[in-house]
Parts: C-alpha cells; structure tokens; sequence
C-alpha cells in the first residue's frame, strides 16, 4: 500500500493530500530515509512524522486497504511521540 494512502487508513493523517504534502516536503521517514507518497509501506516498517512541532514514530503492525475507526489504531504501534 502507498505512504500516503496507509498514513490516512490509520488515522495518522485525516486527509491523504495532507499526508501526500507531507511526503512531499520531506517530514515523513521510512526506516531513517525521506519517504516519498509512492513509497510501498510493509509491515515492521518503522514511520517518523513530523507535523506542527510534533514529532511521531510508529511502527506498522498491518496494512489493510480498509480500516474501521476502532481497528483504525491496530495498523501501528506508538514508539515515541
């Protein structure tokens, strides 16, 4: 699944323009390295985030297509905020 597209199933980033923004200004690392929003997003991933002054690392559990507001916070896991 794309960056951009698994940052907005998981409710990480409401919008996916915003995440795709995001991306594309170099605020959003995969495993240490800038991430573009084509980027393929697999499982054990580690994503940092960085958006208004707040800085997220997570790790992805799954990548499902679609996700539930419930199951939405099972896609990943909080490292450090």
């Amino acid at each position: 699944m794309r960056l951009d597209k698994f940052l907005k199933v998981s409710r990480i980033i409401k919008r996916r323009t915003v995440a795709n923004e995001a991306c594309d200004a170099g605020r959003v690392l995969a495993n240490g390295r800038s991430a573009r929003a084509s980027y393929d997003v697999k499982v054990g991933d580690k994503l940092e985030i960085t958006l208004g002054g707040r800085a997220v690392k997570a790790e992805v559990l799954s990548v499902d297509e679609h996700a539930t507001k419930d199951s939405a916070a099972s896609m990943y896991r909080i490292l450090e905020e």
